[in-house]
């Protein structure tokens, strides 16, 4: 697609300056192009040239100089010819389908690193493109199915992602049947709903909780399954968790913070106090991202209220 058309399509929704172009394409998770700013305006002199735009100086004393660009009757004939052409296929050029051709040469636990750090970068764009999508800033919206037509492309984004995902959970299923690799760790949680929420009760882990690839796991299920809940049984929680010189706590919650995961705990009395854990439960208690509960009923209702609260 040329950079022409996307920038046509912008001036057929609002006039823009260069700048104001930029920045949509910049946002934007289906316009792409090379990043260089001098292609957007090269761009737009030629269409000027083409007469397919106009442009016009406006001047104000306190602020700089800005030249709007505005799409002509030419333009708008142009922009709808190609949007009538003959739509071409999905380009499929995924740099980390290259670096997997030749993942051969790494050892199992290397490629087991290489899928997880893609891993998380896919776990990171479902989260991205779902929040672009509540917020709903990059759109038009001017008529009921203009505002389904972008609404739809953000779905069809957000399954690409997903479904990458899927593919990745089935290389490493495929992987794990494979002489050479290593014993998969066990995880057991359920997929729980009330009141119209869904929420991830972890009952069970083998080894249990310690790390951040543990907290980045419990994460990858709450993306498949749409929740942002989830509920910590003591039993999936290792000695280090309750330790907090191991740090196991601390970086397992720090990673349920930046991908906006809420997690309530479970504990039995004589966990919750063991040692300087008690002080961290007590700071815990006053935030809203965890929690330390003595029942399942009282987490429950902490994390089904506070998610009906942010509606």
């Amino acid at each position: 697609m040329s950079i022409k058309l996307a920038i046509l399509g912008i001036l057929s929704w609002k006039p823009s300056t260069g700048y104001d172009i930029k920045k949509i394409m910049e946002e934007s998770s289906f316009m792409y192009w090379s990043g260089n700013n001098n292609q957007i305006y090269k761009s737009l002199v030629q269409l000027l040239d083409e007469g397919f735009v106009t442009n016009e100086v406006l001047h104000h004393d306190s602020s700089p100089t800005r030249k709007i660009y505005t799409i002509t009757d030419a333009g708008h004939a142009e922009l709808k010819e190609w949007v009538n052409s003959d739509p071409l296929p999905p380009e499929n050029k995924n740099s980390f389908l290259t670096q997997l051709a030749w993942a051969d040469l790494l050892n199992p636990a290397e490629l087991n690193q290489l899928l997880t750090r893609y891993e998380n970068e896919i776990s990171l764009q479902v989260l991205l493109q779902q929040e672009k999508k509540r917020r709903g800033l990059l759109a038009p919206k001017r008529s009921p199915r203009e505002t389904f037509l972008w609404e739809a492309i953000h779905d069809n984004i957000i399954s690409t992602y997903k479904n990458e995902w899927q593919w990745i959970q089935t290389i490493r299923k495929q992987l794990d049947a494979q002489p050479f690799s290593e014993e998969a760790n066990q995880m057991k949680y359920q997929v729980c709903e009330s009141g119209g929420s869904r929420y991830i009760d972890c009952q069970f882990a083998q080894p249990p909780l310690a790390t951040e690839q543990d907290a980045l796991d419990l994460i990858a299920a709450c993306i498949e399954n749409d929740t942002n809940l989830l509920l910590l049984q003591a039993a999936a929680l290792s000695d280090d968790f309750f330790n907090l010189r191991t740090g196991a706590a601390g970086a397992i919650l720090q990673k349920f913070v930046n991908y906006h995961v809420k997690a309530a705990a479970v504990l039995p009395e004589q966990l919750e106090r063991k040692g300087k854990f008690k002080e961290m439960v007590l700071e815990a208690n006053k935030g809203s991202q965890f929690r330390v509960f003595a029942t399942d009923a009282e987490a429950i209702a902490w994390l089904l209220g506070s998610n009906r609260s942010e509606r």
